[in-house]
């Protein structure tokens, strides 16, 4: 049933979003150039990779720059169309793709990068037992104070120090309160609640 779900409305986002979707490529070819997309490697379990699909929200930067999460250190290079879409999610949309490939749901844990499965095996071996999402619990309830936290950070070390130590066990303890309810009423339930707090940015 939650495979029937995300296929369904994954399909009915893209009807609907099309549209909105060619128009925001355009504008970052535009404005910032190739690339369009950001293609960049998450973990759909502790083994197995994927290539999750974003718009590009940050200007292009050497090989390694992009290592580890978005916090203060990489601030300056978010572009203004990247701010614009990353305050209303709209850098996601391309993900519609990841949840009709079967890589993504769209409800679950957010799917994490690959340092990150290495050094908490046995806690992501719990959490990706559900199929990583565009939104979730954790994103839901935890995703502003997370960018309040890393938005301080001045390093990349201080940003996966923050990251590591405040933000995984919280995030994890709340996906994991999801897999315990998870259905298809409480993924409507947090979709609904996702678009509207988006909504009211």
């Amino acid at each position: 049933m939650k495979r029937l779900f995300d296929i369904t409305l994954a399909v009915l986002f893209l009807l609907l979003t099309w549209p909105v979707i060619l128009v925001i490529a355009l504008a970052i070819l535009r404005r910032d150039g190739a690339p369009v997309f950001y293609v960049a490697e998450r973990m759909k379990t502790p083994e197995q990779p994927f290539n999750l699909i974003k718009f590009r929200t940050m200007s292009n930067a050497p090989e390694g720059a992009n290592a580890g999460v978005t916090g203060g250190d990489k601030a300056n290079r978010i572009t203004p169309i990247g701010r614009k879409l990353r305050r209303f999610r709209l850098d996601e949309l391309p993900q519609l793709i990841n949840v009709l490939r079967g890589d993504m749901s769209f409800v679950g844990p957010r799917p994490p990068l690959r340092q990150y499965t290495e050094a908490f095996p046995e806690l992501y071996g719990r959490v990706l037992r559900s199929r990583p999402g565009v939104t979730g619990l954790a994103t839901l309830h935890y995703h502003r104070h997370e960018e309040r936290l890393i938005a301080s950070a001045t390093t990349p070390q201080e940003t996966e120090a923050i990251y590591v130590r405040r933000c995984v066990p919280r995030k994890a303890a709340l996906d994991l309160i999801y897999q315990r309810h998870a259905s298809v009423c409480f993924d409507i339930r947090i979709l609904w609640q996702t678009l509207a707090k988006v909504a009211g940015k």
